[in-house]
C-alpha cells in the first residue's frame, strides 16, 4: 500500500535530456507539462498524496526522480546516478525525504545506482546492473538493504537502459516481463505476462494500490493486465517517451 509520491515538475530545460531514440523527435514542453499533470491526477486517483517539486532547469532530466533515491519500508536511499549529466540531481533528496524517513542512506562513489534499475518484490529487491548502475553501487545497496532485514539480488542485463524498461511487478505474483527477460531463469516462479514485442514500451507500468497505470496507446497491454484481474488507468507519456522515460521514473512512490 502506498500512501505517498514525490514528483518532479519537468523544467524547460528538457528538451535537451538524454536520448537514445533521437528519431522519435524532440518532446514538446507544453505537451509534457500537461502530461505530468494527468500523471498526477491518476495517482491521486489511486489513493496517494502527491508531493510536486520545483523544477530544476540544470538537470534536464530530473523530472525523473525515481532515478534519483530508492524507497523502502524501513529507509530511504539516495543513490549516485551513472549519468554523468545527472550527477548532482539527488542533492536536495536527503532534506526532502527526511520529512518522511528517520533512516536515509546513501550510494557512495564509486558506486553508482539508479532507482530504474531496482525492482521491489515484498522484501526483496533485483537490482539490474547496467549503463548507469554499477556492482559497487548494487552491493552497497544490498548491504543496506540486510542491514535493515531486507534481501537483494544482482540482475546481468545486455540491451535494456534499466531493469524496468523491461520487467513490472504488479503485486500478487504478477510479472510483467518484456525483450531480454522473457526466458531469465530468475523469474520462473512469478506469474508472467508478456510483453508483445511491438508493445515492448509498454512493460513500464506501475501498480499503485488497486490500480496498474499503463501507459496509453498500448491497447494489447493493457487488455492483457486486465485479463489477470487487476483494474488499468492509462496516462499518455508520449513526450517522455521520447526520453527513454517510462511511467515509473516519473515518481518515487511509498
Amino acid at each position: 500500500m502506498f500512501n505517498n509520491a514525490i514528483v518532479r515538475t519537468p523544467a524547460p530545460t528538457l528538451v535537451q535530456g538524454i536520448t537514445s531514440a533521437p528519431e522519435l523527435g524532440v518532446p514538446d514542453y507544453e505537451k509534457a507539462l500537461s502530461q505530468h499533470q494527468q500523471y498526477i491526477k491518476a495517482l491521486e486517483a489511486c489513493g496517494v498524496q502527491v508531493r510536486v517539486l520545483e523544477k530544476d532547469d540544470q538537470y534536464p532530466d530530473s523530472c525523473f526522480v525515481e532515478d534519483v533515491a530508492v524507497c523502502t519500508r524501513a529507509f530511504a536511499m539516495v543513490t549516485n546516478p551513472g549519468a554523468a549529466t545527472r550527477k548532482g540531481e539527488e542533492r536536495d533528496l536527503p532534506q526532502i525525504l527526511g520529512d518522511y524517513y528517520e533512516n536515509i542512506e546513501k550510494i557512495q562513489a564509486p558506486g553508482t545506482l539508479e532507482g530504474g534499475d531496482v525492482m521491489m518484490v515484498k522484501d526483496h529487491y533485483y537490482i539490474g546492473l547496467s549503463d548507469r548502475t554499477n556492482r559497487e553501487g548494487a552491493e552497497q545497496f544490498i548491504t543496506a538493504l540486510e542491514k535493515y532485514g531486507m534481501t537483494g539480488s544482482v540482475i546481468e542485463m545486455e540491451e535494456m537502459l534499466h531493469l524496468k524498461t523491461g520487467l513490472a511487478y504488479l503485486e500478487d505474483n504478477i510479472l510483467l516481463v518484456a525483450g531480454e527477460f522473457r526466458q531469465r531463469e530468475e523469474f520462473r516462479s512469478f506469474i508472467r505476462v508478456e510483453i508483445p514485442e511491438d508493445e515492448g514500451y509498454a512493460a513500464n507500468c506501475i501498480r499503485v494500490n488497486d490500480y496498474v497505470i499503463v501507459p496509453e496507446g498500448f491497447d494489447k497491454t493493457r487488455k492483457l493486465i486486465e485479463a489477470a484481474g487487476l483494474k488499468v488507468k492509462t496516462v499518455d507519456t508520449s513526450e517522455y517517451r521520447k526520453l527513454d522515460g517510462g511511467l515509473s521514473c516519473l515518481s518515487l512512490r511509498f
